[in-house]
């Protein structure tokens, strides 16, 4: 009879001094940046209310809008909901990609902006967690 476990086989071996903090890094800066947005949304300063409805949303949107940002970020921070967090926060920078793409934003500056956000938090906990490096496998 076979026992098994509810955590896949993935490497539970340390990550370097070095990797963590690279890791570390790319994790905090854009976490910094997605905490700074929620705030804003939740605090709705005259320019983020501008902002959204000119983008086609309604006034009401951007407080909800900010308490998802806020407990996505923070389910991404804490270690044990980091990969839960990251998905989350694909989901809600997809939408923002999508929502500046069909207003005619600029490609680099506006459309793409999430996803180099998206790709300095995945990146992030790429090097800081073994789990998401074993689940995203790159060939020597």
């Amino acid at each position: 009879m076979s026992t098994t476990s509810s955590e896949p086989n993935l490497p539970k071996a340390p990550v370097s001094k070095g990797r963590l903090w690279t890791g570390c890094i790319l994790s905090i800066l854009p976490a910094l940046f997605l905490l700074l947005d929620g705030v804003m949304k939740l605090m709705k300063p005259e320019i983020v209310v501008k902002t959204t409805v000119e983008i086609g949303y309604q006034e009401n949107i951007v407080v909800p809008l900010g308490i998802v940002l806020l407990i996505c970020t923070v389910l991404y921070l804490i270690p044990q909901t980091s990969a839960l967090g990251a998905v989350l926060l694909t989901g809600y920078l997809g939408g923002a990609v999508a929502t500046n793409a069909r207003i005619g934003s600029p490609l680099f500056s506006h459309i793409l902006f999430p996803v180099y956000i998206g790709v300095l938090l995945w990146g992030g906990l790429f090097l800081r967690d073994p789990r998401v490096s074993a689940l995203i496998p790159f060939r020597r």
